[in-house]
């Protein structure tokens, strides 16, 4: 998915669901997953939804 959807994507799943968010580069495009499901490398990832710290 483009970088712009999977952003606003990650910062509503983060709210919704009261989880760190993290989005990750994957192949073409983007992906978004919380952060306990997350298992590949740290190096893809492009940014972190915390919906705790303000």
């Amino acid at each position: 998915m483009p970088l712009s959807t999977a952003q606003s994507l990650g910062w509503s799943l983060a709210r919704t669901m009261m989880v760190i968010i993290v989005l990750v580069e994957a192949g073409q495009g983007y992906s978004v997953m919380p952060l306990d499901e997350f298992d590949g490398d740290p190096a893809t990832i492009v940014s972190e939804y915390d919906p705790f710290n303000r």
